[in-house]
């Protein structure tokens, strides 16, 4: 029997497929998305100069009036623009914006991350989303709402409060209550924690829906408990965005203007205790004393504004930094 050999025949080399040809649609298209690009960073420097120009004025301005300052603009407990020359400082502002978004942010961020976990991993749906609903609406109220609230509602009742702080936490000095009338820093820091629960409620919330289903069940099938689950998985995973939202509450609370206003009896002093009447913010000083300001006293006040301007610049650079820190717990990498 004949056994032919036989040599492997490569096969054949595949021939090169035309280009399809270019459609109109796909031209539109790319040119879109030049057009997309060129507004996109057009949008993005025209911010970078807005920043900027507002930066040169306030420096501007601020510059005029210290050069004018008769007192230490940092320390002076004083603002008398009117005199000649003027004597004025920011100290006593400083304080009081710090401190007063401090208490703010320390009554306003558990509640809010209670709320929203119990809107997203408790509540049934049809509680949900009613109350999701009315935290929305909360957000939207304007902030003289708010102050008449304050000065009307909130105000008169705090006697109560204040005499059970000095009654058990008056040794403290920092609770301690002299009797007066409760417009004080800690009366603010209530009423700007009421503010801002619906902007931090309202974000952490749909940061805690983000959360993978398949982490939670994953810690569901090998025994956690609901708080488990919630510890292990929906806090790590949602930090960034807590932080983020609670940056968003932060600024509104540092800016606050006509509520503050409303509901603070303000002096040029700092008092030791927060339930003592007394102290101010930037916002509230510069909404109080514009109207009825000269020129000096103006650019005084401009002047406030440049220093509460790079507060909020550098909050929300610290933010940025510890988001940046913690990146690997976002959802962007989960």
């Amino acid at each position: 029997m004949d056994i032919t050999k036989t040599t492997d025949v490569p096969p054949p080399a595949p021939q090169p497929t035309a280009e399809p040809k270019k459609s109109a649609n796909r031209g539109a298209s790319r040119a879109g998305d030049r057009v997309f690009l060129g507004l996109s960073r057009g949008s993005g420097i025209l911010l970078l100069v807005i920043m900027a120009a507002i930066a040169v004025f306030l420096t501007y301005r601020a510059s005029l009036a210290i050069s004018k300052d008769h007192g230490n603009f940092l320390t002076t407990f004083e603002w008398n623009t009117n005199l000649m020359p003027p004597s004025f400082g920011i100290a006593v502002l400083a304080f009081g914006t710090v401190v007063s978004s401090i208490v703010a942010m320390a009554l306003a961020v558990p509640v809010a991350v209670a709320i929203a976990l119990f809107l997203t991993h408790y509540a049934p749906r049809r509680m949900s989303g009613p109350v999701a609903y009315v935290i929305d609406l909360l957000a939207a109220v304007p902030s003289i709402v708010y102050g008449l609230w304050g000065a009307l509602v909130l105000v008169p009742h705090l006697n109560g409060l204040f005499g059970w702080l000095n009654d058990y936490f008056g040794w403290t000095g920092i609770l301690s209550w002299q009797g007066g009338p409760p417009r004080s820093m800690l009366t603010v820091g209530i009423l700007l924690a009421i503010m801002i629960l619906p902007i931090i409620t309202n974000v952490s919330r749909e940061v805690f829906r983000q959360v993978p289903r398949m982490h939670e069940e994953a810690a569901l099938a090998l025994g956690a408990t609901r708080w488990e689950v919630i510890r292990m998985s929906v806090l790590p995973f949602g930090r960034s965005g807590v932080i983020s939202a609670s940056m968003l509450g932060l600024g509104r609370a540092l800016g606050e203007t006509m509520a503050v206003a409303t509901v603070l009896s303000p002096t040029f002093d700092i008092q030791t205790s927060l339930l003592d009447p007394g102290g101010g913010t930037f916002a509230q000083n510069i909404a109080s004393k514009f109207g009825e300001a000269t020129q000096d006293g103006r650019d005084a006040l401009i002047a406030s504004g440049l220093v509460l301007f790079v507060i909020t610049l550098l909050v929300n650079g610290a933010a940025r930094a510890i988001i940046a820190r913690r990146k690997e717990y976002s959802g962007a990498n989960a």
